[in-house]
């Protein structure tokens, strides 16, 4: 282990995050208790607001805030460091871990947290969506409704996801709706509308291949059909999509109408119905830790 020494980090917990009962504070204080670096650990408690986070990074002034949780939780803490000089790391602890996959910060506790140590900064954008931060993905339609089962299902995990999917598919009307995007209008029939920071999901599904996070668009992908066809390419074999039924457009900005209320989520957090979005980019929004060497 390459280890930086001196660097002060402060672990941002989410003790409601994942699947399991796993004692973060253990974890973090005995994987550091023989390193040369200074830590500092702060619990979310319910309904926590971004002032105290924001409170506490100021009262810690660290060299690195962690967010230990899963993309909820990245998305608070990343609110909470826009546009400032402290880099973002993830101890990923969520049942997806959706932008720890993205980046390639591995799930292994004691892994995770040696790159929080010895990973690079990288500067990346983020998307406004409806006065919502974006960090990863955000979508109206088939996979908001499914998160939205997610929540009532008793499976955690995969296994629940899986089960709230197979619900939803039975379940998918389609949605009339208008799209501007670079100056263009058009009109669509669609099952769902993806505003993709990033290029996958937590499951692993390949939705966005042209993604890239430190670029100066972001892609707006429409999948006018649900098939089990293109559920195959997007966790399977990432062939290029069918255009007759997914098509990507990529923006700096979106403006978007549906006919009638669809279901919403922005980063894995369901936020309801709503027939109305408005999305533009915040170019090098945000510093994150990154495992050395990647791209």
């Amino acid at each position: 282990m390459n280890e930086t020494t001196g660097l002060k980090l402060l672990f941002i917990i989410n003790p409601g995050s994942g699947t399991n009962k796993t004692d973060w504070n253990a974890v973090i204080r005995d994987h550091f208790s023989s390193l040369n670096n200074t830590i500092d650990l702060f619990e979310l408690h319910n309904n926590c607001t971004t002032k105290e986070i924001q409170q506490k990074i100021e009262q810690c002034k660290p060299g690195r805030v962690v967010a230990v949780g899963g993309d909820g939780t990245v998305k608070l803490v990343a609110e909470c460091l826009l546009k400032s000089n402290i880099p973002l790391s993830i101890l990923p602890a969520g049942s997806a871990n959706g932008l720890a996959k993205e980046i390639g910060i591995p799930e292994d506790p004691a892994k995770a947290m040696d790159i929080c140590v010895n990973g690079t900064s990288k500067k990346i954008h983020l998307i406004k969506i409806n006065n919502q931060l974006c960090i990863h993905l955000s979508d109206i339609g088939f996979n908001a409704f499914v998160i939205k089962k997610f929540e009532t299902e008793k499976s955690r995990g995969m296994w629940g996801y899986i089960k709230a999917s197979w619900k939803v598919l039975w379940n998918r009307p389609l949605m009339e709706i208008e799209i501007q995007v670079n100056n263009e209008k058009i009109q669509r029939q669609a099952a769902m509308i993806v505003i993709a920071n990033a290029t996958k999901y937590g499951s692993g599904a390949l939705i966005n291949p042209e993604g890239k996070l430190d670029d100066d668009v972001f892609e707006v992908v429409i999948v006018k059909k649900i098939s089990i066809a293109e559920i195959f390419k997007m966790m399977i074999s990432h062939q290029p999509y069918d255009p007759r039924k997914t098509e990507v457009f990529q923006t700096s900005s979106l403006k978007m109408k549906s006919l009638k209320k669809a279901h919403f989520q922005v980063d894995g957090e369901y936020l309801g119905k709503i027939n109305t979005i408005n999305a533009s980019i915040i170019l090098d929004a945000l510093q994150i830790i990154v495992p050395t060497g990647t791209n």
